[in-house]
């Protein structure tokens, strides 16, 4: 596959307009089957990884550190990490230096996900939430430092609301401090209002990219979740009962360009948020090569403008 790549907002980085997620593996993905996503992955064009050093702490026995430590092993075995773009975050796993973003945190929660990763830089090193119980300078210099070491190529911010994010960005032009590159909200066909009106613009007027998590809304968006029945297929069946109830003209539009294109739901899903403003590539994981497979469909698939228009007025 041969995908055109695009720019990271302002930075030298370009990936394909899809991210493989990472908060699978380790969890739902094991060792082996993480290995072979991501070959599969970067065999057929894919450049950027996304985790965080706090997946999978929300299981049962994990810590936190097993997303990164399987992409740490699956570099150190491929010798592929010339050729990816890892991305992982800091701001949500307490531990040594404190919590949050304060800056001894960020320091030490660097240095253990470069440890786990088996690499000598981060490429971009997300705020992975607003921490407004420590000052942004103080943060943003901690930041600083860590690419002044070498430690860390670009910035970015998940989780933050507009208002947050222009004062970031404000401080940092002020004072000379780096400043955020990319973006990583929620956002998908059916969660639209705390992405779009202020944190859009904001992202397009300051070249931020702009690469959402749940594009595929837990999954509801390819198609899986119909009815209530159909919650109990996977251990995210449980957050679908009112996506059922309210969003289900989403998922017949979607059928009907399913029709149209010969595209899959998770296809069409991922192509409109790829063809939104701001956006550079949504964020999908897999667990399985066939999941794998169907959403590195998205990449070649252009939705014409009346096609992404029906989509977007479903959830207006």
């Amino acid at each position: 596959m041969t995908a055109a790549k695009r720019r990271l907002g302002a930075t030298d980085l370009e990936t394909v307009p899809l991210i493989l997620g990472g908060n699978v593996f380790g969890w739902t993905a094991d060792r082996q089957t993480s290995f072979t996503l991501l070959d599969r992955f970067v065999d057929r064009g894919g450049t950027m990884i996304d985790t965080a050093d706090v997946y999978s702490a929300w299981v049962d026995g994990h810590e936190g550190d097993e997303s990164e430590s399987v992409i740490g092993e699956w570099l150190k075995r491929s010798g592929k990490r010339d050729q990816v773009i890892i991305a992982t975050k800091v701001g949500m796993l307490p531990g040594e230096g404190g919590k949050g973003l304060a800056p001894s945190r960020i320091a030490a929660a660097c240095d253990a996900s470069l440890k786990r990763l088996g690499t000598d830089h981060i490429d971009v090193y997300f705020a992975h939430c607003d921490d407004e119980e420590t000052p942004l300078e103080d943060t943003l210099e901690a930041f600083r430092k860590l690419i002044d070491a070498g430690k860390v190529r670009v910035l970015g911010a998940s989780n933050y609301h507009a208002a947050r994010l222009k004062k970031a960005l404000d401080l940092a032009r002020e004072r000379g401090l780096p400043h955020y590159h990319v973006l990583e909200p929620e956002y998908n066909l059916v969660s639209r209002d705390g992405f779009e009106g202020e944190l859009q613009d904001l992202a397009v007027q300051h070249n931020i990219a702009v690469t959402p998590y749940y594009g595929l809304a837990s999954g509801f968006l390819t198609g899986k979740y119909r009815s209530k029945a159909d919650m109990k297929q996977s251990v995210r069946g449980g957050r679908m009962g009112d996506l059922i109830e309210h969003r289900m003209t989403t998922i017949h539009v979607m059928d009907a360009i399913a029709a149209e294109t010969g595209a899959t739901l998770a296809q069409i899903a991922l192509a409109w948020l790829a063809a939104q403003p701001g956006v550079t590539a949504p964020i999908a994981s897999a667990t399985s090569i066939e999941q794998l497979d169907d959403i590195m469909g998205t990449i070649d698939l252009d939705l014409t403008e009346h096609q992404l228009d029906r989509l977007t007025s479903a959830t207006d």
